[in-house]
């Protein structure tokens, strides 16, 4: 039994989409596939942009200065994403809880599943668990990739060992080039 299925793998997706867009909404939809949702949404004209929209909203709770403005911005957010939880079986998934009306459009869906997902995230594991890479921390580095905390330490700073490893290197040749005295 999942008790939390909106948790982790919404707030991946979230960071998925936000590090890698999608060039088009058939993309959309196969990235919410690679993170567990199953059911397929009637396409609409706007689905990209209206996508887009939700993960530019999110972004700006990746960046909020303290745990208080995330807390805010996030719900404003659930506020307006609101909907009644159902009970719904499809998919050979087994009945399990949507946090969504039905017949809503891919962009709501993802608005409510994304934001609920990541209070939880906060909630359970720490609201200091979301940000961006520290890697790009550092002037001149180009990387401004989210980075969702989901180690068991909580200590991921970084997107990638790629990131990771640049990161350490900087700071060994700034250490290097330091006069001694």
């Amino acid at each position: 039994m999942q008790l939390n299925p909106y948790g982790e793998y919404a707030v991946l997706l979230a960071a998925s989409l936000a590090n890698d867009w999608p060039g088009d909404r058939a993309g959309i939809e196969a990235r919410t596939r690679e993170f567990g949702m199953t059911m397929g949404f009637t396409p609409t004209p706007t689905d990209l942009g209206d996508t887009r929209a939700v993960i530019d909203e999110w972004l700006r709770v990746v960046d909020a200065e303290s745990p208080e403005a995330r807390a805010e911005l996030l719900n404003a957010i659930m506020a307006s994403a609101a909907a009644f939880p159902r009970l719904v079986d499809h998919d050979d998934e087994g009945w399990h809880l949507h946090y969504r009306d039905a017949d809503q459009s891919l962009a709501h869906v993802l608005r409510a599943v994304i934001c609920v997902g990541t209070a939880l995230h906060l909630t359970t594991r720490g609201m200091h668990r979301l940000g961006r890479c520290a890697a790009g921390l550092s002037p001149g580095d180009p990387c401004a990739n989210v980075v969702v905390d989901v180690t068991r330490g909580g200590r991921q700073r970084y997107c990638s060992v790629r990131c990771a490893n640049r990161d350490a290197v900087r700071r060994h040749r700034a250490k290097s080039t330091r006069p001694s005295g």
